[in-house]
């Protein structure tokens, strides 16, 4: 099925009877080429490029619950390339490309808004970092501008701009910036990946990974044995539960990470803006709800929910920011289960284990790198070798130290990240 603006048009006259599943609910195969464990976004856009890049059909997606119900609908929207280390920064540019290109090639409204996104600084010291990643930026290939004070007044005018204790000096502008819709990601992809012959097996949680002689031959599952000679692990806040199964101990740390979404009001916010003296970062949806977000609740857990002190947290720099959001009524929170690496960067490799490979560590930026990572991990799956630009995303890095990619220079420590 095609999506058009004819399309469109036509069921809305004729009652919608017209469209049929997005994708098909099959029952798990016995055997597969390759299974992906993990339905989320990265493993859904893993087997779309597997299909449609590399040619394999014989693929099974396994989601313990629906396809969308995990991390991928649980952030907050932002895509953006303005990385500043090699290793990282071709890694998001990459992702950016593809972004760009992703509803004409799912033939699926993904409502990818390159709105922009400024990073406010707010110091001499706070500008001239801004004004390193901003070359770094340009010299990856992607945009970048300076903004001052002016500069920032003219984009967003709401800000405090007379805050004596966080005075607003400007902003790094990312123009290509933007956000999407998360769930209509997770659709778009499921789509394309069904459509190539990909069976998506959802209520599929698997319980065991079998191996044999230093190679992994299969799954076990709630719906059954599964055999495949290549397995993807690609479970987000989950990674160091299923890597278990196999006998590994990841370097990641599991911590919750709250975002919040108030009632609609009128349009006012429209750029992405982020606050350089606190964690914390705001858009505005196409339905007027302010989605906004903070930092982690700086303790592990494998719950979706938060706390109350992170809650205060995330609502303080929001009113240090813009007083004017204190009126606005929040409609609901959630909570994503982010696998936090200890230099804030992803792993995408190989493991000990022959067949079993490794798709996790994406700490705050899983959602905007979800057409990378997936196009990174399934040129691995399928070649035995490292895509180009996602050569520094390395396992063994966290046991060498060769190579680490702390991005944000905080030290190699899960929750600083």
């Amino acid at each position: 099925m095609r999506f058009s603006g004819l399309r469109v048009l036509k069921e809305g006259l004729t009652g919608n009877r017209g469209w049929t599943p997005h994708w098909r609910d099959p029952e798990p195969k016995s055997e597969y080429d390759i299974l992906i464990i993990g339905g989320g976004g990265h493993g859904l856009s893993t087997a779309y490029y597997l299909a449609r890049k590399h040619g394999l059909r014989n693929i099974a997606v396994l989601e313990k619950g629906y396809i969308g119900g995990g991390n991928v609908g649980r952030n907050t929207t932002i895509v953006r390339a303005n990385y500043f280390l090699p290793g990282n920064s071709e890694f998001y540019s990459h992702s950016l490309k593809l972004w760009e290109g992703l509803e004409q090639d799912l033939n699926y409204n993904v409502m990818h808004s390159q709105r922009g996104i400024i990073n406010l600084f707010h110091s001499d010291g706070q500008r001239d970092a801004a004004a390193r990643r901003g070359n770094a930026m340009i010299n990856q290939g992607d945009d970048a501008e300076l903004l001052d004070r002016d500069g920032v007044r003219r984009f967003a005018p709401y800000l405090d701009f007379e805050n004596l204790r966080f005075p607003i000096y400007g902003g790094l502008y990312h123009k290509r910036g933007g956000t999407a819709r998360h769930d209509a990601v997770a659709w778009g992809y499921a789509r394309g990946a069904d459509s190539r012959g990909v069976d998506l097996i959802q209520n599929c949680e698997v319980t065991g990974i079998d191996i044999e002689g230093g190679a992994v031959q299969g799954v076990q599952t709630t719906r059954g044995a599964i055999r495949a000679s290549k397995v993807g692990i690609v479970v987000a806040g989950r990674s160091s539960q299923v890597a278990a199964m196999a006998g590994m101990r990841l370097p990641v740390e599991s911590h919750v990470l709250q975002a919040f979404v108030t009632e609609g009001l009128k349009p006012v916010v429209d750029q992405v803006i982020t606050f350089g003296m606190g964690h914390f970062y705001i858009s505005q949806s196409d339905k007027g709800g302010l989605v906004f977000g903070g930092d982690i609740d700086m303790y592990a857990s494998y719950a979706a929910r938060g706390n109350l002190p992170a809650v205060e947290h995330v609502m303080e720099a929001g009113m240090a920011l813009m007083p004017m959001i204190g009126k606005a009524k929040v409609l609901r929170s959630w909570g994503g289960i982010m696998d936090m690496t200890p230099d804030g960067s992803p792993i995408i490799d190989r493991t000990g284990i022959e067949g079993l490979f490794l798709n996790c560590g994406w700490n705050y930026g899983g959602f905007k790198a979800v057409p990378a990572s997936g196009d990174c991990f399934a040129h691995l799956m399928a070649t035995g070798r490292p895509h180009p630009v996602a050569t520094g995303f390395r396992l063994d890095r966290f046991r060498t130290g060769h190579g680490i990619l702390d991005e944000e220079g905080t030290g190699a420590q899960h929750n600083l990240h």
